[in-house]
């Protein structure tokens, strides 16, 4: 492994956080003002993770379905748990401008997307373990996707008070992960390719239960049911096809 070889993970590790910022950029032209602009926010972003659930879910299963299982149970547990923390009574949360539960679904959502991010940073690194062809195109693909991953954390900030350059700031934060990570997976791929499945349902478990304890319910109570329903299921599927053209 020569210092080039290693240079070029690094890189192309970092332009994949740093494409989640792009998420941001249709905030710039779209109304995020009013209960109901929020509930039809939140309804979007949950299809859009559910999809990058549903895919990590596959992805994991492919490679080791205990794997996966056991990640899955973990990543729900783990977001339980830091959930119950935030909202615990007495503590006022403060995230930038946000404050109370406002903040604690910032956090959440900037945390369970670092989560994802990690088993995209040892993908990308794996994946350059298998030559800088294979490498590159994993990366690009990757990249790709971290844009509607920034949206979806965009989804959730902007509508709250958030301005767009710092969920813009707090998508890339979300994705630091893999850089970080991309160079240790590349030089020791063999032990982590053995953690990918279970990293990869960590990181799904951890955004399914966002979706469902946080993000549905809070849209239902803004929205009607048809907007969500339809909403929620247009974003789901766009995402999906959107995985399935990249990979």
């Amino acid at each position: 492994m020569t210092e080039v070889d290693i240079l070029t993970v690094f890189v192309a590790a970092l332009l994949t956080a740093l494409a989640t910022g792009l998420g941001a950029l249709p905030l710039l032209f779209a109304r995020t003002n009013g209960r109901n602009a929020l509930g039809i926010a939140n309804a979007a972003a949950s299809g859009v993770m559910l999809g990058a659930s549903a895919s990590l879910v596959l992805a994991a299963g492919h490679r080791s379905g205990t794997g996966s299982a056991v990640g899955v149970a973990a990543g729900v547990v783990f977001i339980l748990v830091v959930s119950r923390f935030l909202h615990a009574p007495h503590r006022e949360l403060e995230l930038g401008s946000l404050r109370g539960d406002d903040a604690v679904k910032a956090l959440l959502i900037v945390a369970v997307m670092t989560v994802h991010s990690v088993a995209e940073g040892v993908g990308v690194g794996a994946a350059f373990g298998g030559g800088e062809t294979l490498g590159i195109l994993i990366a690009v693909a990757i990249a790709v996707h971290n844009i509607p991953e920034g949206l979806a954390i965009s989804l959730v900030l902007v509508p709250r008070g958030t301005s767009v350059r710092a969920a813009a700031g707090w998508s890339i934060f979300s994705s630091l992960p893999q850089p970080l990570l991309a160079v240790p997976a590349f030089l020791f791929v063999d032990a982590f390719e053995g953690v990918l499945p279970a990293a990869l349902g960590f990181a799904a478990g951890a955004m399914a239960w966002m979706v469902v304890r946080e993000l549905l319910p809070e849209a239902l109570r803004q929205a009607s049911v048809r907007a969500v329903a339809v909403t929620a299921i247009a974003s789901f599927a766009a995402m999906l096809a959107f995985q399935a053209i990249l990979l």
